[in-house]
């Protein structure tokens, strides 16, 4: 089953999705500068072109699990985009997914102005992957 995942923030808007076996994800260029109603509308359509069968969708939390303002403009923005998908929409924790992201952009190089670009769509790639690493069986001795 394909997932896509999203990193919703106001300027970027990353994006990634797994291989068809559920192991890898990839990330995807990011929507930059689109209001919320592109941003649906694009994430409707790659939803589509991909055959995801589910969406996750990055909810912030503060780092002692309460949820503060840019939390209720993801579950705002996952109302309306919900509605439009035709498939699940989970929200999934997304605490620490970009550090992890600019650690591992950084493992490969690029600096904090380089990395500006890649860094949402990294993001969403992270909180993909350990998505799917929790949802793969335990391995058997």
């Amino acid at each position: 089953m394909k997932i896509l995942a999203v990193d919703y923030g106001t300027k970027r808007i990353g994006l990634a999705v797994s291989d068809a076996l559920g192991v890898l994800a990839s990330p995807r260029p990011a929507l930059v500068g689109v209001g919320d109603k592109q941003a649906a509308a694009a994430i409707v359509k790659l939803t589509r072109d991909e055959a995801c069968e589910l969406v996750l969708l990055g909810l912030p939390r503060n780092m002692d699990g309460s949820y503060g303002e840019s939390a209720g403009m993801v579950r705002a923005f996952a109302a309306r985009l919900e509605p439009q998908l035709g498939v699940l929409l989970k929200l999934v924790d997304e605490r620490l997914t970009t550090v992890q992201a600019s650690r591992l952009l950084h493992e490969q190089g690029l600096n904090t102005r380089k990395q500006r670009q890649r860094i949402d769509s990294a993001s969403a790639a992270v909180l993909l992957q350990g998505y799917l690493d929790a949802q793969a069986p335990a391995p058997e001795f």
